[in-house]
């Protein structure tokens, strides 16, 4: 018989599962969580616990927060047991289950007077941010701060009721500074080139809107440490918690899986002192910015390009797709040849072995992370994970023909159906758009290179355009596996 996962039963836990060895009621709350998806609960939430485990540091316990409806029914599943989540590594020959207790509250989401008063609490010194790369009102081509956007012009109008993460935090910041508290530091953990700069723009733009000597004083007070993370950790659906269920013993309403490996690349800058992470593996640097690169790049670019084909092939899997000989063969070949000979040495990390690790961890098939993860928000994504890699070796003269082949696979795939005719479902917040620009390049390629707001400069490079072209042409006459063979064949 299963058994609730609850503060009350984690004695009666199978002995085999890891559980905090705190009190919970011994931790005090010193971190506000903006997104708290599985990553968050896999990476960050899972360093305090080690952290916690220690004896070390129990003041800086996690408090959740939020601004979507969308994040109620993942309050309420946490919430149902204390806000304890079971996270189970897995790969081929290791599954470990452990219990995490680092999260002591969710705020509810959309409560915003809730949120700015735990914002305002001299106890909160941290702030920190997973919310995709596609939640920082950034212009996806320039990769400034979107003044423009309609969620940001509402709470530059109305500062005192913000409806974004950024309104809510600014508002935090500006009671704090009202009432002469030291101001928490902000810290993102999202996959975006110098994150910490990106949110300091977004914050300081958004405030500049409204009120010029509070984005003064935030530019002059508050820290923005930039932060490479990195775990591969697909979605929670029935299947999961099945398998916590019938595996560990467990009714767990929201667990997560996750590979082994976690990596966390930090910057020591901090507004208002932070836990000892070091002590549990978390490595801080004065620069990320070679770290996040490499990661960026290497790994959520080689994701990228995965991603794609396999969609078009109507692959479930990531697993799947690297068993598969031309997806394989193609992201080995690209990364070698295109990706990697674009990305500046990283002290102490041989790049090579770097990407034999990547091809390692996205072969796991333990974790059943799901391509459709892979494909979704390409317009956000291309613009970060392989468009700049395409800039340099434009800038460099070299060959871009495999990097042009992902933007190609990309434009394919969102013609939304796949090489086999099966529909494929709206997966991008800007679907519509793409699908009907996908459609038109079918005949017309600049179609889809004119979308300025993700390619900019690139899209007009006459080398691109023609290499996205001919890869393009050969996706539709030749079909997919015969465009990847073509390329891993070709000298």
């Amino acid at each position: 018989m299963s058994v609730k996962l609850s503060l009350s039963n984690l004695e009666r836990l199978p002995p085999e599962m890891t559980r905090p060895a705190y009190a919970r009621s011994g931790l005090k709350a010193g971190i506000v969580h903006f997104g708290l998806g599985n990553f968050h609960r896999a990476h960050q939430a899972v360093y305090l616990d080690d952290l916690f485990n220690s004896g070390s540091d129990r003041e800086w316990a996690i408090v959740g927060a939020g601004v979507l409806d969308a994040e109620k029914p993942g309050r309420q599943r946490l919430r149902e047991q204390d806000w304890l989540t079971t996270v189970v590594e897995q790969d081929a020959g290791h599954s470990q289950a452990r219990v995490i207790g680092s999260m002591v509250d969710f705020i509810e989401p959309g409560d915003a007077e809730a949120v700015i008063a735990k914002l305002a609490d001299p106890a909160i010194r941290i702030v920190s941010t997973t919310i995709t790369e596609g939640g920082y009102f950034i212009d996806p081509a320039t990769q400034n701060f979107d003044a423009g956007h309609p969620d940001i012009i509402a709470d530059a109008a109305c500062p005192d009721q913000p409806k974004t993460v950024f309104g809510l935090i600014l508002a935090g910041l500006k009671a704090r500074r009202k009432a002469g508290t030291q101001p928490f530091t902000v810290m993102c953990c999202d996959n975006i080139p110098h994150n910490g700069h990106v949110t300091s723009n977004v914050l300081v733009g958004l405030a500049a809107l409204s009120d010029g000597e509070l984005a003064t004083w935030i530019k002059a007070n508050v820290a923005f440490p930039n932060s490479m993370v990195d775990r591969i950790t697909p979605a929670t659906t029935d299947r999961e918690r099945a398998a916590v269920r019938d595996k560990f013993g467990v009714e767990d309403n929201w667990p997560v899986m996750c590979e082994p490996f976690r990596q966390w690349v930090l910057e020591d800058r901090f507004s208002s002192g932070r836990p000892a992470l070091e002590t549990v593996g978390v490595q801080f640097v004065p620069d990320v910015a070679p770290f996040e690169l490499m990661k960026i790049r290497i790994l959520n670019g080689g994701h990228a390009a995965i991603a794609y084909p396999a969609g078009l092939l109507d692959i479930d899997f990531v697993h799947e797709a690297m068993a598969h000989p031309l997806i394989g063969g193609y992201l080995a070949k690209l990364e070698r040849r295109e990706i990697i000979p674009a990305v500046p040495p990283v002290p102490g990390t041989d790049l090579n072995g770097y990407f034999a690790l990547i091809e390692k961890r996205f072969s796991n098939p333990s974790i059943g992370d799901t391509i459709r993860r892979l494909c979704f928000d390409g317009s956000n994504r291309q613009p970060k994970f392989i468009i700049p890699s395409i800039e340099d070796r434009l800038s460099t003269g070299q060959s871009m023909d495999g990097l042009a082949l992902v933007s190609a696979l990309w434009c394919r795939y969102c013609c939304g159906v796949s090489d086999s005719g099966k529909v494929i479902e709206p997966n991008d917040p800007h679907w519509a758009r793409l699908t009907s620009t996908a459609r038109r390049s079918k005949d017309d390629p600049s179609a889809w290179l004119a979308m300025s707001d993700v390619y900019g400069d690139v899209g007009t490079s006459p080398v691109f355009a023609a290499a996205f072209a001919t890869a393009l042409r050969s996706l539709w006459v030749n079909g997919t596996l015969a465009t990847l063979s073509a390329y891993i064949r070709a000298p």
